[in-house]
């Protein structure tokens, strides 16, 4: 019984263990012996630290008793057969059981912020007090005494406090955890999820906390956060492999293998230059609605507070009545004043906006540009958390008749379009929907008596006006759904989005090829982020770790057969389940999975900017897989009729293969358009050229194929590409770039040809 027990503790639990005990009992045997010869400062510290030992040993027991009543509740609650519904009706029990065990790992970690402090005292204590008592002719202490004569006391003493300071600082970095999880949850794919469910859950919500959302903590129904952690519990469910999480790191590094070549964009068509340039005019509106310290800290990392707070108008507090109030601004009115500053216009040109902090609420500013005879609404994308949540509410819904009003109505679009509209369902990112619907409401209104229809009704100021909506990244793809209802009624409207989520079906992102257009520069991620291309991205990291010789081929056979087997299970259960439930369910099946890992197309290309900021490296423990007796299932001599891994690549589709159980694939709305960096010129010497590479890089800009954005691409600047900034410079230098090219047409001709 006491065997089984210890081989479920962590090797970092039992090393503590043991050092606390011998601190404890060593600590008491030196209080005796010094107690009271010694003064009260070194008493002090010889109580304090065998009783934070007793303490830590204490807390220790505790955490383990509550983190296996935790995964005994998680094993009884989600069994394999269990339904979701059932699931739901439980779930209040294990966050009580998780809410204790996150109880008593804090309180673990008090301890241990206490023991590490306690150390550095008695060691700083110790060598003063030794220096300090051999100068004294009388009155030594008998702590110091009879360990300077006897051996073996001065080796002990020596030992206690490296045992001490050994103790605390082992445990800063073994985590407050003492049992495995692996020994409770084993390969069961269901535990797994529920467990990191409540992890993400918890996670999030202490960190929504400390950021001021103190109400999302005592939520105990289920919400948005919850909806976010069951999509996060779902993609990390892979740890039922027992591989860890180094895993998915290993797998993306050999996806950035160098020696593949770059994907060529001969075969597209380069954009008109019309169509950047107003895109590249727009594009400041769109930057300038992150009124918040985020734009300031990309652009200025170390004077972003001086930047923002400049931005805001806090230097200048007697311009606050010449600003327009927008709904959620602060009592200077600094969201307005940021917004304004950028981009350099008067107030009287910012008629409504809002900066609430709330989920699925946008930020937006309209603006009336006369001199354009345009209405500008620039929505902002990701600052705030609770825009995080909404990009995390990447679940599919279904499309109403009204999201879809400005296409169905449209007397603008061809036949075929339009019936190829009727034929619903059609599908969304239900977080950016929400936020859409909200948006129309606040501009637009139930029954046609907002703002727009009060600036570009018949006899209003801005009649005959055009409508252009801009947005960066999520507020891209919020007012791309914000035009599909907008369109029939303003057909002057174009949506201009740069760097937009995937947020529509495939016939939705056709239909409004004329009125919407998205930008995409280089790798930035966001427009290749959905749930389908995360998933698939695990399925490439496991095919190239399959490809490499050097991979850990039993790690590779362990996912194999985790796959194989969750999807044999699950496809069990879907023929007992309720059709409606699994329609209704937001959770990533296993079986959705197993028919979503393709391999997507990589591009390996080196990137100019290299992404310094964005570092991974972690580490997990290999537990339990008995891969003694293992052949590389990988050799060109493998039987695949009995091999999981080959079994599993057979039965992995490819990006052409679409089966009916896969979700709804999301695409890039309206007209694609990517701008790609060209490779620089490295025929200068180094020594001119070290300076002007950035000035001399080059860009082009194609009309794209919206499935080539299906599958995400590993690149080293897949973050950075997605600044802001980045894109706007890139349009500038490409018109730059396009002008250059024109002037030196005209000039050619005219030259004298010479004889």
């Amino acid at each position: 019984m006491w065997v089984s027990k210890l081989k479920n503790m962590r090797w970092s639990a039992m090393v503590l263990g043991t050092a606390n005990s011998l601190v404890l009992i060593v600590g008491i045997y030196f209080l005796v012996l010094a107690f009271p010869s010694c003064d009260r400062g070194l008493l002090v510290m010889l109580v304090a630290v065998p009783f934070l030992a007793a303490l830590r040993i204490a807390t220790m027991v505790k955490t383990g008793l509550a983190q296996q009543a935790t995964a005994k509740t998680v094993l009884e609650e989600s069994p394999a057969d269990t339904l979701d519904v059932l699931e739901d009706a439980s779930r209040p029990e294990t966050r009580v059981r998780y809410k204790n065990w996150l109880w008593w790992t804090r309180f673990a970690t008090v301890i241990t912020v206490l023991q590490f402090v306690g150390a550095s005292y008695l060691l700083f204590s110790m060598v003063n007090y030794m220096i300090h008592s051999q100068n004294k002719a009388s009155s030594y202490c008998v702590l110091v005494a009879t360990s300077s004569n006897i051996l073996w006391k001065q080796q002990l003493l020596i030992f206690f406090v490296i045992t001490v300071c050994l103790a605390a600082v082992l445990q800063c970095f073994s985590g407050s955890n003492v049992l495995k999880w692996r020994s409770f949850y084993a390969t069961q794919d269901d535990a797994w999820k529920a467990h990191y469910r409540e992890v993400f859950d918890h996670g999030i919500r202490e960190a929504l906390c400390c950021m001021g959302r103190v109400k999302y903590l005592s939520v105990l129904e289920e919400d948005e956060v919850f909806s976010v952690a069951r999509l996060l519990g779902d993609l990390v469910a892979y740890r039922a492999a027992g591989t860890g999480h180094l895993k998915l790191m290993a797998g993306l590094a050999l996806l950035r293998n160098p020696s593949q070549s770059p994907k060529s964009f001969d075969e597209y068509m380069e954009t008109p230059e019309e169509k950047i340039r107003e895109a590249a005019d727009l594009h400041k509106f769109a930057e300038a609605a992150y009124t918040g310290p985020l734009l300031d800290f990309g652009r200025h990392p170390f004077l972003f507070p001086c930047a923002w707070l400049y931005r805001q108008g806090i230097l200048t507090p007697w311009t606050r009545n010449r600003l327009p109030k927008l709904d959620g601004d602060n009592w200077w009115r600094g969201h307005a004043a940021a917004f304004l500053k950028y981009v350099k216009l008067s107030p009287e040109v910012l008629r409504q906006g809002r900066v609430n902090q709330a989920k699925c609420r946008a930020a937006y500013f309209v603006i009336v540009l006369h001199h354009l005879r345009s209405v500008v609404i620039a929505v902002r994308g990701t600052e705030t958390p609770e825009d995080l949540i909404t990009d995390s509410l990447c679940r599919e819904c279904r499309l109403s008749a009204e999201d879809l009003d400005g296409l169905i109505n449209s007397c603008l679009l061809q036949r075929d379009v339009k019936e190829s509209l009727m034929s619903f369902p059609h599908h969304a990112h239900s977080g950016i929907v929400e936020a859409a619907r909200d948006l129309f409401m606040q501009i637009e209104g139930s029954d046609s008596s907002g703002l727009l229809c009060s600036l570009l009704g018949a006899g209003c100021e801005c009649e005959g006006y055009s409508i252009r909506i801009v947005g960066h990244s999520l507020g891209g793809a919020i007012g791309a759904l914000l035009g599909l209802r907008l369109y029939h009624r303003y057909p002057n409207l174009h949506v201009y989005t740069y760097g937009p989520l995937p947020c529509v079906d495939s016939v939705v992102a056709n239909a409004c090829s004329e009125f919407i257009t998205s930008i995409v520069y280089n790798n930035e991620f966001s427009a290749r982020l959905s749930v389908g291309s995360l998933l698939r991205l695990q399925g490439a990291a496991i095919r190239a770790m399959s490809k490499d010789s050097e991979a850990d081929s039993a790690m590779i056979l362990r996912l194999a057969r985790h796959f194989l087997n969750v999807s044999k299970h699950q496809k069990d259960r879907t023929q007992v389940k309720d059709p409606a439930s699994d329609a209704i369910s937001g959770a990533i099946t296993a079986e959705k999975l197993s028919h979503q890992i393709s391999g997507p197309q990589f591009d390996i290309k080196a990137s100019e900017e290299q992404d310094e900021g964005f570092l991974a490296c972690t580490g997990e423990t290999d537990f339990g897989a008995d891969n003694d007796q293992f052949t590389n299932p990988f050799a060109s001599d493998a039987i695949a009729n009995h091999d999981p891994v080959s079994e599993f690549m057979e039965s992995v589709p490819r990006s052409d293969s679409v089966s009916p159980t896969d979700p709804p694939e999301m695409y890039l709305p309206g007209l694609v358009i990517h701008i790609v960096a060209q490779p620089r010129n490295f025929d200068m010497p180094i020594w001119k050229g070290w300076g002007v590479h950035e000035k001399t890089q080059s860009h082009k800009a194609y009309i794209a194929d919206r499935e080539s954005f299906k599958d995400m691409i590993v690149s080293p600047s897949m973050f950075l590409d997605h600044l802001p900034w980045r894109c706007h410079d890139a349009m500038l230098k490409l018109l730059q770039a396009r002008s250059s090219q024109v002037q030196n047409t005209q000039v050619l001709p005219s030259e004298c040809p010479m004889v």
